[in-house]
């Protein structure tokens, strides 16, 4: 009889890509949503905030109270590599410890029952055996790891390292690979996108990789996430705008606007260059921009906050998250003059009121207009009522419409189909699918 495994991926997509490895790598294993009865757990932790260091020691904690007698507890990813030492000493309940080196070892450690950090960060490949989940039609791409960037807030370069970037003969045999599988949408996604290939001699390398993905027949639909922008160029807008598979979709997380906050966060890029940028895009045809701003970073002024509220009304983001500072030891910010708590919490939830209100009026624009959205699956409203996503709006991300109305055409979830968006409901728009394609 086979062995269970029950795995939780914390944390992000990136994330994701290197706990499907390990499925890949546990291929004897069935599958099991049920922690109480596998063999072998794994936890693929987060180890980028607070909020998400807590959830991670949470989630170990509540799934060892769970597990069976004589079952491995493994932990992995950024959590375990940042505070190896420590979590060894403090979490007794685990059994396998490792980090961000060694995900296709998986099957070997938890074969030989021992914990291995290796010194390098692990980075897919297109000869990494993936099981990808979620969907049998769209994957993650993960191009590069590590970053270049100083940000004063991030952690991130710590333990993951400086930007080592896959090549573009590897990223295309890959999706080439996934394609002749039935995946035909694809996320291309690292900590620093646009600084792809830096490491390797391209000076465009985003711009180049995009040239190469729309060469590969099969491919119908792309996306790139995380952007930076001191290394984002007008060039690498065009020619997103301009390619007929990646979609006009620009995810350049911010973080603020204020000239003094950005280069106490050592942004590299003042408000002028990055307002530039975003107007560029915006005058895209059909672009959709998304951002992420971080609430509270040390000495964040009442009339820089003020500055940011006064842009993200004007400007109006298709989308934007809002982090709350969280103040990590290994970074410049640690030791700058703090944001008092609770003035942390009442700019956070000003922030999160503008961004449900240019949602809304992002959401309002699409009224009536006819997209193509790929079919999802049932909806949670009811399973009359469908769920499909614009194929502009990133998976996972941005959320989905629903569809109360299918024209009486042959329903198959994971195909792309025209719909015309015919009013808005509560927060989420309402639909009719009008053509198969």
């Amino acid at each position: 009889m086979s062995k269970k495994l029950h795995l939780v991926s914390l944390g992000c997509t990136k994330n994701l890509v290197d706990s499907e490895v390990m499925l890949g790598r546990l291929r004897d294993y069935d599958i099991s949503n049920n922690a109480s009865e596998a063999d072998v757990i794994i936890v693929n932790t987060c180890g980028f905030i607070d909020a998400a260091k807590e959830e991670s020691i949470s989630t170990i904690l509540n799934l060892h109270e769970e597990r069976k007698e004589g079952s491995l507890l493994v932990v992995s990813g950024c959590l375990t590599q940042r505070y190896q030492e420590e979590l060894q000493q403090d979490l007794p309940e685990v059994d396998i410890f490792t980090g961000v080196g060694d995900y296709e070892k998986i099957d070997k450690m938890i074969a030989q029952k021992r914990s291995i950090f290796s010194p390098s960060v692990y980075l897919a490949n297109e000869e990494s055996e993936r099981v990808i989940t979620g969907s049998n039609t769209h994957a993650y791409i993960k191009i590069a790891e590590g970053c270049n960037q100083s940000c004063s807030f991030c952690a991130i370069p710590s333990f993951k390292g400086k930007l080592h970037s896959r090549t573009l003969e590897s990223i295309k045999k890959e999706v080439t690979a996934l394609v002749a599988k039935g995946f035909y949408e694809f996320s291309f996604i690292s900590q620093d996108s646009s600084s792809f290939g830096r490491d390797i001699g391209l000076k465009d390398g985003l711009v180049e990789l995009i040239k190469t993905i729309d060469m590969i027949e099969g491919v119908k639909v792309a996306r790139i996430l995380y952007l930076y922008p001191s290394t984002t160029t007008f060039k690498l807008i065009d020619t997103i705008a301009d390619s007929k598979i990646f979609q006009t979709y620009y995810d350049m997380p911010i973080q603020h606007i204020d000239d003094g906050v950005l280069k106490i966060m050592r942004r590299g890029f003042g408000e002028k260059k990055t307002i530039e940028l975003l107007e560029y895009m915006k005058s895209k045809k059909d672009a959709f921009i998304r951002t992420s701003i971080i609430a509270g970073h040390p000495e964040e002024s009442n009339e820089a906050f003020e500055r940011l509220c006064i842009f993200l009304k004007e400007f109006q983001f298709d989308r934007f998250n809002v982090f709350f500072y969280s103040n990590e030891e290994t970074t410049p910010a640690f030791t700058m003059k703090p944001v008092p708590l609770e003035i942390i919490e009442e700019r956070v939830e000003v922030l999160e009121d503008i961004s449900k209100e240019t949602t809304m009026n992002s959401l309002k624009k699409m009224l009536n207009k006819t997209i193509i959205v790929i079919l999802e699956g049932e909806s949670d409203e009811h399973e009359y009522i469908l769920s499909a996503r614009p194929i502009l709006w990133a998976k996972d991300i941005d959320g989905d419409i629903l569809i109360n109305d299918t024209s009486d055409l042959e329903i198959v979830f994971g195909a792309m189909y025209e719909a015309k968006i015919t009013q808005i409901v509560g927060d989420r728009l309402l639909g009719t699918l009008t053509k198969s394609l």
